[in-house]
């Protein structure tokens, strides 16, 4: 018989997280992961944008990394250390920072802030980097709350979204598209 992928469980809004525990679907552990998953559909999108084959193989690292965090955040944190949850690690983290220093390099400077546009790659990957920020922001909100989040997927999203704004930016020179800079509006000039 074929797996089906409907449940009806959830029909009554409460979902079970990985060790069984019963939570409301609106329950702020359900949003975060929700929100990592919404986040690596993300990252799918750009990687289908773009064509740099070394970028390409970043990304799959990073949706492998996503899934990590996911199963994180979607284990009842009292059953977590009896179950094999896949770990984040601090290399991950260093993965990215390298990825963002080889990027910058042959990045001009900033001098201005820049307004996502240009391609629609280089649009893409700023949305994902706001739906990483959200994501960052829900699990600050655990932690602040005292629900158990890893420290390490914290400072993993926000690494994430340093990564996710240069590759936009990288992304943008590949193209050749020109970055936006803001020009903000001063005592009604402009």
């Amino acid at each position: 018989m074929a797996f089906k992928i409907y449940t009806k469980t959830g029909d009554l809004g409460k979902t079970s997280l990985i060790g069984g525990t019963k939570v409301a679907k609106s329950h702020i552990r359900i949003e975060s992961y929700g929100t990592v998953d919404e986040l690596n559909s993300y990252i799918g999108l750009v990687n289908d944008y773009i064509t740099d084959v070394h970028s390409k193989n970043i990304l799959k690292e990073i949706q492998d990394r996503l899934f990590t965090i996911g199963s994180s955040l979607a284990c009842d944190p009292e059953k977590e250390p009896l179950m094999k949850i896949p770990d984040l690690k601090e290399e991950d983290i260093v993965l990215l920072e390298k990825e963002i220093d080889r990027m910058t390099e042959v990045l001009p400077v900033m001098k201005s802030f820049i307004l996502p546009g240009g391609h629609v790659a280089v649009s893409t990957a700023h949305i994902t980097r706001c739906v990483c920020r959200r994501a960052e922001r829900l699990c600050v909100n655990m932690h602040e709350h005292e629900l158990f989040v890893d420290p390490l997927v914290i400072k993993y999203l926000n690494r994430l979204s340093d990564y996710l704004f240069v590759l936009a930016r990288y992304i943008g020179r590949l193209l050749g598209a020109e970055e936006i800079p803001w020009k903000p509006r001063v005592n009604g000039n402009g």
